[in-house]
């Protein structure tokens, strides 16, 4: 049976153009649906940090509660930008295909992939073959999309640098677990594409817009997030986290 090519991302939820500036009513819109019950926060030092804290929290009884202790992910090369996810649009820098950055924001969670047949999780499993690509080539039908190569064709990925099999084609296993992040919803062409939660190569090797772990690290979260809670990643500075903090109804760091 061929797959099917599987977008990044859902077209729900777009906030609108990355580059405008939030209106006073949408910056007053609910940003957490009441539907999701887990979130995942990433809160680096500030834009630039390659480094930041990640924490699990779920709604009991209406309250965020903390699930376990933190622990230390890496970001972007370049450290963080804001991306297109569920927040309103926010004036400043902008995520944008190849900077470096990972994105900030409130994003959905995906599917999990990996290079094994299986894994932990309660999050829908795609086990990745030599022909699964992500595209991150600008101006390709296929832009911000995991297709698979015996579907699309070889000139469809060919200068995609985004194989979901990197050790078969980089020799490493930053793939080897991982989860896709929801953003840039309608795939707009340039405004980053293909970003993930990952292993990482080291607490000191950021990545090239994604946000890295350990593998232990990487199986707590699989084994913890369930699709059925619907799941979001808020990912900051910790000066922004503190200013959207009240206003868009996220948890208290202890």
């Amino acid at each position: 049976m061929k797959k099917i090519i599987i977008t990044l991302i859902t077209t729900a939820a777009l906030s609108g153009c990355a580059n405008s500036a939030s209106t006073s009513a949408a910056a007053s819109a609910a940003v957490i649906p009441q539907q999701s019950q887990q979130l995942v926060v990433v809160v680096a030092d500030d834009w630039q940090a390659i480094a930041a804290q990640l924490y699990r929290f779920e709604r009991v009884a209406g309250q965020w509660q903390q699930q376990g202790q933190g622990h230390s992910v890496v970001l972007g090369r370049t450290g963080l930008a804001w991306g297109i996810g569920l927040h309103p649009a926010q004036a400043g820098e902008q995520k944008q295909e190849g900077d470096g950055k990972a994105p900030a924001g409130i994003f959905e969670l995906g599917t999990a992939f990996g290079y094994l047949d299986s894994l932990k999780t309660n999050m829908t499993y795609q086990g990745m073959t030599a022909d699964d690509y992500c595209v991150d080539v600008k101006g390709s039908p296929f832009y911000n999309q995991l297709v698979n190569k015996s579907v699309v064709g070889e000139a469809a990925v060919k200068d995609s640098s985004e194989w979901m099999r990197r050790d078969i084609y980089s020799q490493d296993n930053l793939y080897k677990k991982g989860l896709v992040v929801k953003h840039n919803s309608q795939n707009v062409d340039g405004a980053g594409s293909c970003i993930f939660m990952h292993l990482w190569r080291a607490e000191n090797k950021p990545t090239a817009g994604c946000t890295a772990m350990t593998e232990q690290n990487m199986d707590t979260l699989l084994a913890w997030l369930d699709e059925q809670k619907k799941p979001l990643l808020v990912s900051l500075p910790s000066e922004q986290y503190q200013q959207k903090q009240l206003l868009w109804k996220l948890p208290a760091i202890k």
